[in-house]
């Protein structure tokens, strides 16, 4: 059994798997809307007619799409539904949550301690998660590029699939090789799920692609997925289960959002006597809640003081101590 490090932070749960004092996996909750493993009573909206497919209102008033509906459901009859995975927003386009019919008592979405604790996994809840560690992390997933010996992974998150771009100096053969554990990594590390399209340098040669496809298995060994052998043109395209938006998918289509919640991370472990000052994005104030900051004021005791510039990037937030 491996064991995760959960934190719990202002506006969202956060937990690391470390190996040698690094992130080797990571997840986040934002705690909100309908969450995988929700069970309620939902009203059915919408149906086509002659599908198994429609639309259900939960009570928050938050809509889902539901799968293997009974063939008695009418609209406007009222169904227990289990959340099977969120809702996920893509730019301006948002995709609506997923639920089927359940015969579960109504529950809570589980927290993000109770989700891993379910499958096997060892907790233990902390105050701080290594703050360096997790900066690192957020900064990759704002730029959505890793680096390696030898090259790096280009990471373009689109509303069909994720796309990644391998390059670098090595000939192609030595870098489609060298990029296969940093790749693997970073599936881990962001906590990346659903489709993924893979790009790598074109190889001449089967015996060369069945090389990298080698690697690909070692790499994937431990990672639930299917995959396609690499074609002609270096493409290979990986499928796993999508339970949750991942780290990259927030850090990209939800910005300001994901920088408010680092934001308020940072501000929380300053140390020294003063107000916090928090310099950041007008975009990203937009999204800093109320109760958020009056949260932050509680756990650190200090008054919270904003400042907005329209100049700094919206990843480009920071947090100091300033006198009162």
């Amino acid at each position: 059994m491996t064991e995760w490090l959960v934190e719990r932070g202002i506006g969202e749960d956060r937990a690391v798997r470390l190996q040698d004092g690094c992130i080797a996996a990571a997840r986040i909750d934002w705690r909100e809307g309908l969450a995988r493993g929700l069970v309620a009573d939902a009203v059915l909206v919408s149906r086509t007619r002659g599908s198994s497919r429609g639309t259900a209102r939960f009570p928050g008033g938050e809509e889902a799409l539901v799968d293997r509906l009974p063939a008695d459901a009418a609209e406007g009859a009222t169904l227990r539904l289990e959340v099977t995975r969120p809702s996920l927003s893509e730019g301006p386009r948002r995709k609506l949550a997923q639920a089927r019919p359940s015969n579960l008592p109504p529950r809570s979405a589980p927290t993000l301690a109770e989700s891993l604790a379910a499958e096997g996994h060892v907790v233990r809840n902390v105050h701080r998660l290594p703050s360096s560690e997790w900066d690192e992390l957020m900064s990759e997933a704002f730029a959505g590029t890793v680096t390696f010996q030898g090259g790096g992974l280009l990471l373009f998150p689109t509303p069909a699939m994720l796309l990644v771009d391998v390059d670098g100096t090595l000939p192609p053969r030595q870098l489609a090789l060298a990029a296969s554990e940093p790749l693997a990594a970073t599936l881990r590390r962001f906590d990346i799920g659903g489709s993924i399209g893979i790009d790598f340098p074109t190889l001449p040669t089967r015996e060369e692609r069945r090389e990298v496809d080698t690697a690909l298995d070692r790499a994937l060994a431990a990672w639930p997925h299917e995959r396609t052998a690499m074609n002609g043109f270096g493409f290979v395209q990986l499928v796993s289960r999508l339970e949750r938006p991942s780290l990259l998918h927030r850090a990209a289509h939800q910005p300001a959002a994901t920088a408010a919640r680092w934001l308020l991370r940072k501000a929380e472990a300053l140390e020294g006597a003063g107000a916090l000052l928090l310099t950041t994005h007008p975009a990203v104030e937009a999204q800093l809640r109320p109760q958020w900051l009056e949260e932050l004021g509680r756990r650190t005791g200090r008054e919270i003081r904003i400042e907005a510039r329209r100049g700094l990037a919206i990843e480009g937030s920071h947090a100091q101590v300033v006198p009162r």
